[in-house]
């Protein structure tokens, strides 16, 4: 069963690439989320005359949640399903216009969610990538509605029903001020769909709203710390369009440091607030239960910045800023909240005073240094914010995966495995300007489909990453994989500041002109996971994916040569056993290596092994040359790299050994190989190790062959595939 598995995948890789190529996954080519597609289902519904059911978003218990809105929660006891047509006389989806008092927060805790939504509707080109026109209620109404999301380095187009949960005649979730305008509440469930279930999107970093809303990349800043020309930053954003958040620290401390911190790297670890003030979510200690500031802010809970200004007041200019609750109803009761407006131009306070009770407010901006504790800011395309000029960076993208055993090294606290993580090389080639010497550059490292897993108790992971520069004798060479003994020696050129865990991680350098390697890591190693790695620069980068595979053994004599001492002690045994049939003779070869094998290793107990199987024998004899050699180095390498002299080897010490004996692997490929070849505990055993190696060469062998053009790449048809590992 192991073989259509593994040509499936690497099949699916290489359509996937090339569907890619080809622009799917654009935002003008979404890929269909769990296959389905918007117009053939809208067709299929108009011309049975039925209005749409989704089946694989059903109104069910498990739709909702798994836990607080799980299916024995007083929360959802009495939920029912119903269409805006039944919930109220006249739906409509979009009401002149989409505006933030759209969005009023429901009894579900994703207010950093409606705060990014709440943002989206500054910008209608923004709003309509996210949210396709030509939705109503009117005519071609089949109840089928459909929503584009940045997931992970594409778009996906996600279709719903449009039948909503609803308790005691009352939306549950997130409603429209009016009552009859439904695009925010369906774009919620669309979201909801997407992670797994409602109860997915209760707490989280309104960054990750933004950034699903637009394929932008997010800085955070830490106000307490913030920059002198942090005003003139997001008046620049606000006019490029990017999306802007902020909030106050539950605790308002800063976030303890980690006791796993080492000389090297120091490390701090932070935790998410997963929970908001006002949407009934237990908060830590009694102390946290004032969330609420005298002057009606609330702690732990996501606001939009959706404007800034200067006035006049008293004859000084002061600085203001514009802030929305997404609840709509509770506001600022500080300093611009009301009388200050009286000093101020009549023209002026006409044109930014906001009096109605929507949760919008002003206040200045020194307050809102003073009072919030982080600023988080959507770049769209990203832009430099470091001066006037609007900039577009050079992007690249990468995927990656963590594997318990394999590329799950855990950080730099962890130096026996920390090497073993993914690399990326990154060749910055060109300084920002004439006369500079720094090369400006944003890493994104952002963990893959969390929320979905929460089912399963999981959540996010910590996360962070290094940058070291490349040691000059690999300068220039590719699949640069630094070990184990160049970390005990170099400190990071860079680092992310923060071990969080938060979906994304990211900050901002400048480093002088060279090759870097950028190392992506969870906290603590053997934490599995899917990431993405973005890196964005002011000049085009040269990029290195390590995904070139070599093998150069670097013994005297093959695998096949070593191993063919072994065929001479079995020939005779094995004619004899049977000549009639070739079939027989490759059985009777195979049965009477394993043999010789097994019996050659009693002797050497420090080695542990369970016995070759006939599987790899057959291996082996079709590798066979006709030339005598002890199998002596196969046993030297194996010594060599157990180095706690167990008699088998962890994946670490595997990779270190095909490493020495002239294999490069990608981490896929090795990722592969650790599950097809250790035991359950991680470890290699001497006849695994040997038959890996035997059927490396195998395939080494046949490309080589194969590859006439030596171009490094073969056409093979169904009867030209082989075997796998």
């Amino acid at each position: 069963m192991e073989a259509p598995i593994y040509a499936t995948g690497i099949a699916a890789k290489l359509r996937s690439q090339w569907d890619r190529d080809d622009g799917l996954g654009q935002n003008h080519k979404a890929v269909k989320f769990l296959g389905q597609d918007y117009e053939s289902l809208k067709a299929n519904c108009a011309q049975r005359r039925g209005l749409f059911e989704d089946p694989l978003f059903p109104c069910a218990p498990s739709s909702l949640g798994f836990d607080e809105l799980g299916p024995r929660s007083a929360k959802t006891s009495g939920v029912r399903w119903m269409r805006p047509t039944e919930v109220c006389r006249n739906p409509k989806f979009i009401m002149d216009g989409a505006t933030r008092t759209d969005i009023c927060q429901g009894g579900l805790g994703d207010c950093w969610l409606l705060a990014a939504i709440a943002s989206l509707t500054l910008n209608d080109q923004l709003l309509h990538r996210v949210v396709p026109h030509g939705q109503s209620f009117d005519s071609g109404y089949v109840g089928i509605f459909h929503f584009q999301f940045w997931q992970f380095g594409e778009w996906v187009e996600v279709v719903i029903d449009d039948r909503l949960p609803v308790k005691e005649g009352k939306l549950l979730f997130v409603h429209s001020a009016e009552g009859t305008e439904f695009w925010s509440a369906l774009i919620e469930k669309a979201y909801a769909k997407l992670n797994g279930c409602y109860e997915a999107l209760s707490g989280g970093s309104t960054s990750e709203g933004f950034e699903d809303f637009t394929g932008g990349v997010t800085e955070m800043y830490d106000l307490p710390k913030a920059p002198q020309d942090l005003f003139s930053i997001v008046g620049r954003a606000i006019e490029r369009g990017s999306l802007l958040g902020c909030s106050i620290d539950v605790s308002g401390r800063p976030p303890p440091q980690n006791t796993h911190k080492n000389k090297h790297t120091p490390s701090l670890r932070m935790y998410e607030s997963h929970f908001c003030a006002w949407c009934c979510v237990q908060i830590s200690s009694n102390k946290d239960m004032e969330a609420v500031t005298f002057k009606k802010l609330v702690k732990g809970h996501a606001y939009s910045v959706t404007g800034v200004n200067e006035v006049v007041y008293r004859g000084t200019p002061t600085k203001l800023v514009r802030i929305r609750n997404p609840w709509g109803e509770v506001e600022w009761t500080g300093s611009w909240s009301d009388k200050e407006w009286d000093s101020v131009d009549r023209n002026v306070r006409s044109k930014l005073q906001n009096r109605s009770e929507d949760g919008e407010f002003w206040m200045s901006f020194s307050d809102f240094l003073r009072e919030f504790s982080r600023l988080e800011i959507c770049n769209l395309t990203p832009d430099a914010l470091q001066n006037c000029q609007l900039k577009k960076w050079s992007t690249s993208l990468y995927q990656g995966e963590w594997r318990r055993g394999s590329t799950a090294g855990g950080c730099r606290n962890f130096p026996a495995t920390y090497w073993i993580n993914p690399q990326f090389k990154v060749a910055l080639e060109h300084p920002d300007t004439a006369g500079q010497s720094g090369c400006s550059f944003l890493v994104a490292l952002m963990q893959k489909d969390r929320r979905k897993k929460r089912r399963e108790g999981k959540d996010m992971e910590t996360i962070g990453f290094a940058i070291y520069e490349v040691p000059k004798e690999f300068a220039g060479k590719s699949a640069v994989h630094l070990k184990r003994d160049y970390f005990l020696t170099h400190s990071s050129s860079a680092r992310s500041e923060l071990f969080i865990n938060l979906r994304e991680v990211s900050s901002r350098f400048s480093l002088p002109p060279g090759e870097y390697i950028i190392v992506p890591s969870t906290f603590e190693p053997q934490k599995e996971g899917d990431f993405v790695l973005r890196v964005f620069s002011e000049k085009p980068t040269d990029s290195d994916l390590q995904n070139q595979i070599y093998c150069q053994f670097k013994t005297k004599h093959t695998l096949s040569v070593c191993l063919s001492v072994c065929l001479s002690v079995c020939v005779s045994l094995s004619l004899s056993l049977s000549l009639s049939l070739s079939l027989s003779l490759s059985l009777s070869l195979s049965l009477s290596l394993s043999l010789s094998l097994s019996l050659s290793m009693l002797t050497d107990k420090d080695l542990k092994t369970d016995g070759f199987s006939k599987e790899a024998c057959r291996s082996m004899i079709n590798l066979m040359d006709p030339l005598p050699c002890p199998v002596s180095p196969l046993q030297t390498i194996f010594r060599q790299f157990d180095m706690d002299k167990s008699g088998t080897m962890n994946s670490y010490e595997m990779r270190r050994a095909l490493d020495s004996a002239g294999i490069k692997l990608t981490n896929h490929l090795f990722q592969l190989i650790i599950l097809r070849y250790t035991e359950e505990d991680l470890t290699v055993d001497f006849d695994n190790f040997v038959t890996c190696l035997v059927r490396l060469e195998t395939m080494f062998k046949t490309f080589n062959t194969m590859d006439t053009k030596r171009e490094k790449c073969i056409s093979l048809n169904f009867m030209q595939v082989g075997r796998p590992l």
